[in-house]
């Protein structure tokens, strides 16, 4: 949905946003949800009633008639019906157990009254229908399920009528008195206006075009593309047909996806469907030249004109009237708008079409049943633009309303605030005001922030595209290019230029361009502490055609003044002068500890010491709306030193050795927030480590009691959490104020105060009071002395407790610090340090570890990207990962797609640069050409430059500001068409070794490819979606030494690159999460319950599409198949799989992931043909993406080989297997349990095969690593066992019938051999075993004692979590125990999910 451009029902920022129904079933009779305080930390939560399930969807599937689906208002492209939760809310207990934190601990229970109920609706020309609605809907909602309804979407302009009375849109239906089961509205056609007969006609568009994949092919108005029903050809929408479909399936796979293929076809990536081709309604459907209207026709009602060519050929012009649409006189040449005769009038236009066009006729009504029966999820827009990298060549047809769309700024007849563009700023922040009290609160604030959000994105991108091609004015056009803004639809942009010399110390046009994306993390992080009280303005950044162009939000007022004046807190000058406000550290104060930013002081340039609470670089500004911005926040986070050589300074010996510092290009390398939280979480445990061993020392040297240890042990996790013990007195306190402070605190001391007589001698009772006194005093010097040195052993900034927080000016050029040969100033800059170090000498040491343990499993750049992220190590890291990966013989697939990313990124490093000096004629020709360099073996490829490109070099432009419209040099040159091969590799071997530290050792596309085991597919698509770049759907010729591989024509589209902080939806994620722990404790149902709950607060928030709902619809699909429900576990992974293509993109590592676990369900329920075809699909997108030497590869060979030999295609199964074989063997080495099993379905297949020789071979492999692996008492091993003696005595039947075939010739008989194919229970259950999905045979008195045992952890966990909540995720991170499987379905969970070698072993 473009936002500022799509049609919304409604822009205040607290109204409904349509939301998918079907997706989350979100409505029914009555739903409890109840969020403990368990489920905000996602802890465990095992003593907590579940959710009750959500009740069914509000519309059935077979009712919905599209009830669901892509509601098209009146741009047509908005999403989905609302499931609106302006709920029935009623706070059923809300109370805090005595000592915790009333607002932390509280229990909301929310009671969500959603009656579900049926009215009637009665239609002009059609009979009365049943509508199941919700009392919670608005009434606009009935109209979108009419404007989508197969026999009522031709109406648009109509208002909805119960007992005489027009329904306000904005009502709800539980407000309409009268209003009930049974109920009759009534459709009462209104009269046209000139806006409305335009939304009209924009909605016919819509329907015509509803089957058209060209808004999906071009980005536009968020359509995305989906295969599925393509690739499986409808068989999985027959859920209720179980059938055994093997005779019929044709098994064969292309021979491309067959193991040791060479080939990659592009073409299959976009497979044909077979009814594809759209049945042509109408020729043409246009404005009429004729528009508008003269002032004596606007009398007569005319509104506007329209101009239609129908399917026959035939030319009619229709008037837009109040009463309706008629045909009239006029033809091209003659005005005569009277109608014409035999008089043709309908209310609607497809009516009208109707009655003129047959063809029309017939073929909308065929269009309309295709469009219905489509899934919903193939026709709801997509919450951001999705891109492809290639796309056919589309036939370009006439289309008035695109062109309308695309040369006026559509802020006027299809937006709900007329006559007006949005202000962005003050949705954006009036969003973030929504009270958020309880869940439903909650939840309508989110949704509003995220509705916003994604509209604010959306306009953004558009606005950002316009800039760049010089369709917006700049606010300052006698500025150089480069340093020129320019406002559009209320948003600043500006570009990634170093102007004014700004950023002269920090590496110039290069710390300009990252700045921005250094900002968007720092919004990012103050969006996700989410005070309030502070705003954030509105950012995203875009690249596009070689520019970095930032999106803001405009703070009200701030182009009334000058910069200087509007600062009132951080610095515009780099820290040279610095002014701070009492209201701003107030605010900050409260992101200090959550972000880890220590507040420090600075000295400006009058010499005053300034308090500040963020790096100096970071802006307040108070708007005119009275709101506390903060900007510039690109150094949010601290330097990261290993890229800053500085004198004096010296680095750790750790990253000395690996030749740190390094010289970056830009002086603004910051450490990512996951490493700062890591860093912090690791520091807490050395921190608690030290504190017991001085514990133990302490108990070794004088014997304490148990309530002394209690109260050091209590004193500690006060000082670990960054607090002072209430209980101990500061150190200046003398000793009586510290005897009676400890008398009164301590609970266990009862004994009144007494006072002595004077001249009579102490009572035994008093010794013992001055014993404890004493032991008292020695407790708090204990306490201080364990909090002392365990601070000083980690760093601690203070010496009484935890507190690792960083200065981010610690080493910044320009700032001035008070005191920076001081202890304390020394101690921060150590600790930036160490989180330097510790990036090196931990996080990447642990990745390479993760990756020989194959708990990461990457397979394209960006997935790499992601893990690595995730991990807080940033991507100028890759380098020195690669080296660390290539000492690893089976970590071979990584390092190679380490390589290919690092290629791929210096590609596109220069990609920038060369872009910015093309202009708009040589577009494609540019693009085609950098292609050529980067990736044909053709080694002189030459450029085709447009015929009147020589006109245009020898004209030199005289008039500079002639050239505002490319923001570029003043010069058109042809520098970019001399760029050679030889070139282009020199560069990119520069560039990874400036970049990434690392050598490359090739010179050319081709020895790439050979060196590293590359291919040049891959990095097409690589590069393609790194640049933005769409190429033609067709097979390229990569290796030809006689012409160019890519052509001008070759080059489709150039996208932006959009990079944007996507607003989180906390307390479904919490939901979430707890589901998971649930699951992974073993309590499957609790955890399927409350993972149900999530994705009906994911739908409520997001809508219907988001890559986080797909996971939550993943999950339940597992659980699902678990818990014995295959049919709901294919149609949940069909909607994830759907998901998955639309919003993440068709060949993304999780879409080919999604299909995998699709071809287990299909498998699962008989639909072995459509298990096979997804598998292939898999196997194929995985080829294309990263080639078939990768461990994934052999999971999806073994499903294939698997499905293959159930259906008895056994020379086929046995190309699969011997392929899973061998890669097995190569990534988990000879003795794994992965290649135990491989073998082990080769003896199977060989057995069925009658080839019993090498059946037993295979068998003995088997035998042999399980008996050296598990002993030979377990259970595999003595299968295996008994396997071997069964195809020894089969091998000698054999043998015995062909000795007696050549005893006694040919008339022997030879008894028929007892080979049974297997069942397709056994071969489902060894799918199950490959994938990772075990089912545990536990009794009842298993599973009772199993919950009491995780009853018992899960107490002992919740209980620590309560006495060291920090420390929680770090031990998390720190201990063996199992993590919740989240993308990587394949590890191991308690009761559900297992590895394939424990599944084997088992």
């Amino acid at each position: 949905m473009t936002g500022g451009d799509s049609a919304v029902q409604n822009d205040k920022p607290n109204s409904p946003t349509l939301i998918q129904e079907e997706v989350g079933d979100v409505g029914g009779t009555q739903k409890v949800t109840k969020l403990a305080s368990s489920v905000e930390t996602a802890g465990a939560d095992s003593q907590q009633p579940a959710p009750d399930p959500p009740s069914a969807p509000l519309i059935p599937e077979s009712q919905q008639n599209g009830h669901v689906n892509n509601h098209h208002h009146q741009n047509g492209k908005e999403a989905a019906r609302a499931a609106e939760d302006g709920l029935a809310v009623e706070e059923v207990g809300k109370g805090s157990p005595e000592g915790t934190k009333a607002d932390k601990d509280d229990q909301e229970v929310i009671v969500i009254q959603d009656m579900g109920f049926n009215i009637k609706v009665v239609a002009p020309g059609i009979e009365p229908f049943e509508l199941q609605v919700s009392s919670q809907e608005m009434v606009q909602e009935i109209h979108q399920v009419l404007m989508d309804r197969e026999d009522t979407c031709h109406r648009t302009c109509f208002s909805l009528q119960f007992e005489g009375n027009v329904l306000d849109n904005f009502a709800e239906l539980k407000n309409i008195e009268g209003l009930q089961e049974g109920s009759v509205l009534k459709v009462v056609e209104e009269p046209y206006t000139v806006r409305e007969s335009r939304i009209h006609m924009r909605h016919v568009r819509d329907l015509l075009k509803s089957l058209d994949p060209a808004d999906a092919y071009n980005g536009m108005d968020c359509s995305s593309l989906s295969f599925l029903n393509v690739i499986t050809e409808g068989d999985i929408e027959m859920k209720k047909r179980k059938r055994n479909d093997s005779d019929s399936v044709d098994c064969t796979p292309p021979d491309y996806v067959m193991p040791g293929a060479k080939d990659r076809p592009i073409l299959p990536l976009q497979p044909i469907s077979k009814d594809l081709k759209t049945p042509q309604c109408l020729k043409v459907l246009t404005a009429s030249g004729w528009n508008p209207p003269p002032g004596n026709r606007k009398m007569h009602g005319d509104l506007m004109y329209l101009s239609v060519v129908t399917a026959e050929d035939k030319h009619f012009h229709f008037t837009a009237s109040t009463r309706g649409f008629f045909v009239n006189q006029s033809t091209q040449e003659i005005f005569n708008p009277k109608p014409a005769s035999p008089k043709c009038w309908a209310h609607s236009l497809i009516e009208l079409l109707n009655q003129i066009s047959p063809i029309f006729k017939r073929n909308f009504a065929t269009l309309q049943k295709r469009r219905v029966n489509r899934h919903p999820f193939e026709r709801i827009a997509t919450p951001f633009q999705v891109y492809c990298w290639t796309a056919p060549q589309m036939d370009h047809t006439i289309d008035s309303v695109r062109a309308e769309d695309a040369y006026t700024s559509r802020l006027g007849y299809e937006e709900h605030i007329p006559g007006q563009t949005r202000d962005w700023n003050e949705e954006l922040q009036t969003t973030r005001e929504l009270s958020r009290k309880n869940l439903p609160e909650r939840l309508l604030r989110e949704r509003a922030i995220f509705k916003v959000h994604s509209d604010f994105v959306a306009a953004a991108t558009r606005g950002a595209m316009a800039v760049i091609d010089g369709n917006v004015m700049a606010i300052n056009p006698g500025e150089e290019a480069k340093m020129q803004m320019f406002i559009w639809n209320n948003i600043f942009f500006s570009l990634g230029f170093d102007v004014k010399d700004h950023y002269k110390e920090y590496g110039g046009d290069y710390a300009a361009y990252i700045a921005p994306c250094n900002d968007l993390k720092g919004v990012r992080a103050y969006n996700g502490v989410d005070i309030e009280g502070l705003y954030t303005l509105g950012t995203v950044v875009i690249d596009y055609r070689g520019y970095r162009v930032t999106a803001q939000s405009i703070i009200p007022g701030i182009l009334e003044r000058e910069q200087e004046q509007s600062v009132v807190y951080g610095s515009i000058d780099f820290g040279k002068s610095v002014v701070t406000n009492d209201k701003y550290l107030e605010l900050l104060e409260k992101t200090s500890k959550p972000l880890k930013i220590l507040p420090h002081k600075v000295i400006n340039d009058q010499n005053e010491e300034v308090q500040i609470i963020s790096s100096v670089e970071c802006k307040g500004i108070v708007g005119n709306d009275g709101r506390y911005y903060v900007l510039d926040l690109l150094r949010t986070f601290p330097p990261d030193v290993n890229f800053l050589p500085m004198e004096g300074e010296e680095l750790s010996e750790e990253c000395k050795v690996l030749g740190f510092p390094r010289k970056h290009k830009h002086r603004l390398a910051c450490l990512r927030q996951e490493l700062v939280d890591a860093f912090a979480e690791n520091r807490y445990l050395l921190f608690m480590r030290h504190a017991a061993l001085q514990l133990m020392s302490i108990r070794q040297k004088k014997a304490t009691t148990v309530e002394e240890e209690q109260k050091i042990s209590k004193r500690l996790v006060a000082a670990a959490q960054g607090l002072r013990s209430p209980d101990l007195p500061p150190k200046e306190v003398n000793d009586e104020e510290e005897n009676s402070q400890t008398k009164e605190e301590d609970p266990t001391n009862q004994s009144p105060p007494t006072t002595q007589p004077e001249g009579e001698q102490p009572s035994s009772e008093s010794k013992a009071i001055e014993t404890k006194e004493s032991r008292e005093s020695d407790v708090d010097a204990a306490s201080r002395e364990v909090i002392n040195t365990a601070c000083r052993a980690i760093g601690s900034l203070s010496d009484s407790e935890f507190d690792v927080r960083f200065n981010p000016d610690v080493f910044s050029p320009g700032v001035t610090h008070p005191n920076p040969q001081g202890d304390q100033f020394r101690k921060q800059k150590q600790l930036v340090k160490d989180a330097a170090a510790f990036l090196v000498s931990h996080q990447i040491a642990g990745f390479v570890k993760d990756c020989i343990e194959h708990s990461i499993t990457a397979i394209d750049g960006q997935s790499l990207c992601e893990a690595l992220h995730d991990r807080g190590i940033n991507m100028r890291y890759v380098g020195k990962v690669a080296d660390l990966l290539s000492q690893h013989k089976l970590l071979e697939h990584i390092h190679r797609i380490a390589v290919s990313e690092m290629i791929c990124r210096a590609a596109k490093h220069q990609f920038k640069t060369y872009m910015q000096g093309v202009e708009m004629l040589c577009l494609s020709a540019a693009v085609s050409h950098f292609l050529n360099c980067l990736l044909s073996t053709f080694s002189n490829p030459h450029p085709q430059l447009p015929e009147d490109f020589g006109l245009n070099m020898n004209k030199k432009k005289k008039n500079k500001k002639r050239s505002r419209h490319y923001p570029i040099a003043n010069h058109v040159d042809r520098e970019w068409a001399s760029l050679s091969p030889q070139d282009m590799w020199s560069n990119i071997k520069t560039e990874v070794k400036e970049y990434f530290d690392f050598s490359l050792t090739c010179d050319s596309c081709d020895s790439a490819v050979e060196t590293y085991g590359l291919q040049k597919t891959s990095l097409l698509r690589e590069i393609c979606i790194k640049c933005g770049v769409q190429v033609l759907l067709r097979e390229y010729t990569f290796d030809s030494k006689h012409r160019a591989t890519f052509t001008e024509e070759d080059i489709i589209n150039i996208f932006p690159i959009v990079k944007h902080v996507n607003p989180k939806a906390t307390d479904a994620y919490h939901f979430f999460q707890s589901g998971q722990v649930k699951i992974q404790q073993g309590f499957l149902k609790e955890g399927f319950e409350l993972i149900n709950e999530a994705l009906n607060l994911f739908n409520n928030v997001y809508g219907a599409m988001h890559p986080e709902i797909a996971a939550c619809l993943r999950t339940l699909a597992r659980l699902n198949y678990i818990l014995g429900d295959p049919v709901e576990a294919l149609n949940n992974q069909q909607k994830a799989v759907l998901m998955s293509e639309r919003v993440l993109g068709i060949d993304h590592p999780n879409t080919i992931t999604e299909y995998v676990h699709l071809a287990l369900y299909c498998f699962a329920n008989q639909q072995v043909s459509a298990a096979l075809r997804l598998m292939y699909r898999a196997r194929y997108l995985a080829l294309v993406v990263f080639g078939e030497d990768h461990p994934e590869m052999a999971l999806y060979d073994s499903n294939i080989g698997l499905i293959l030999h159930g259906v008895g295609e056994i020379d086929l199964s046995l190309r699969f297997l011997e392929n899973a074989l061998e890669l097995n063997k190569k990534y988990h080495g000879q003795r794994s349990l992965k290649v135990a099993l491989n073998h082990h379905l080769l003896a199977r297949a060989f057995s069925c095969k009658g080839d019993f020789r090498a059946a037993l071979m295979h068998e003995r492999e088997t035998y042999t690593i399980y008996k050296s692996q598990l002993g030979e008492q377990h259970e595999k091993t003595k299968d295996s066992s008994e396997c071997l003696k069964h195809l020894t005595q089969q091998a000698v039947v054999l043998q015995r019938t062909m000795n007696e075939i050549y005893k006694s010739g040919s008339q022997a008989t030879i008894p028929p051999l007892q080979i049974s194919p297997p069942s397709a229970s056994s071969v489902l259950e060894l799918i199950n075993i490959i994938n990772g999905i075990v089912f545990l045979p536990l009794s009842q008195k298993d599973l009772d004692r199993l919950q009491q045992r995780q009853q018992v952890l899960g107490n002992l966990a919740e209980k620590q979590a309560k006495d060291m909540p920090a420390i929680k995720e770090a031990g998390d991170q720190e201990s063996s125990a199992p993590k919740v499987p989240e993308e990587d379905d394949a590890k191991a969970t308690t009761a559900d999910v297992a590895d394939a070698d424990d599944g084997a072993a088992r």
